[in-house]
């Protein structure tokens, strides 16, 4: 089995004394891991950062064997972010997120092309917290667990959505959660219009409603907790003011 493909480091981790294991999201073959000979060196260490953009080549002998890969710079990636910890820590979190949610060896464009318009948002500080929401939703969407937020689940309305059931992930409006709103989740406008002005509170709500359906659905169902690198940055962007 052999392939080229653009794709994202997710994590990688040293293997021997030059080597190491290197999981990567590619934009047509999906997640896949392999062993990148001399990861060890100084000259690719910078590739494998969480969210370095790269071309890989993938070659294995069997195809449900670990195979090998050699990767080259596609782009800056984290080194673009080096005086920024704060998107660093997006990137990470997004790194460690996919690497949990998604499988291996099945394609995934969607969670891919989210990845990606992640990365090119991490250097606008004002927006990149939103377009996180916006691509753990895009990864729920790729995984089928989608949310629904066209219309009121209850009536069919289209205006005043302003809640998501935690149970079924659609959209409520005020109206017809009225009585519920303590078991409702918070929906903030973002989600619904990339073209919404963002209040606070909304990236915090928005965050919240990710981590609900990625629990609910991706990682409880495999007995994983939600990434530590992705709590971590909700602390962080929590003492930097911008949720």
């Amino acid at each position: 089995m052999e392939f080229e493909d653009d794709a994202f480091v997710l994590s990688a981790r040293a293997h021997g004394e030059t080597g190491a294991i290197v999981e990567l999201l590619t934009a047509h073959h999906g997640k896949y891991a392999a062993h990148v000979a001399g990861g060890a060196s100084r000259k690719l260490k910078p590739l494998l950062q969480a969210g370095a953009p790269v071309t890989t080549r993938y070659r294995a002998r069997v195809s449900d064997q670990l195979g090998s890969a050699t990767l080259e710079s596609a782009g800056e990636g984290p080194a673009a972010l080096f005086d920024d910890p704060l998107a660093l820590a997006g990137l990470a979190a997004a790194a460690a997120v996919a690497a949990g949610a998604l499988p291996e060896r099945e394609p995934h464009p969607g969670a891919y092309l989210a990845f990606e318009a992640l990365s090119q948002a991490l250097v606008h500080p004002e927006i990149w917290p939103a377009v996180f929401v916006r691509f753990e939703a895009g990864l729920l969407q790729d995984l089928g667990f989608g949310l629904d937020l066209s219309k009121c689940a209850a009536t069919g309305a289209v205006d005043d959505l302003i809640y998501v059931s935690p149970r079924t992930g659609r959209a409520v409006s005020a109206q017809a959660g009225k009585a519920y709103k303590d078991r409702l989740l918070a929906l903030p406008p973002f989600l619904l219009s990339s073209q919404a002005r963002l209040t606070p509170g909304d990236v915090a709500a928005g965050l919240a409603i990710t981590a609900h359906f990625l629990e609910a659905f991706i990682f409880n169902p495999l007995n994983r907790p939600l990434p530590p690198a992705r709590l971590w940055l909700v602390d962080r962007l929590s003492e930097a003011g911008r949720l």
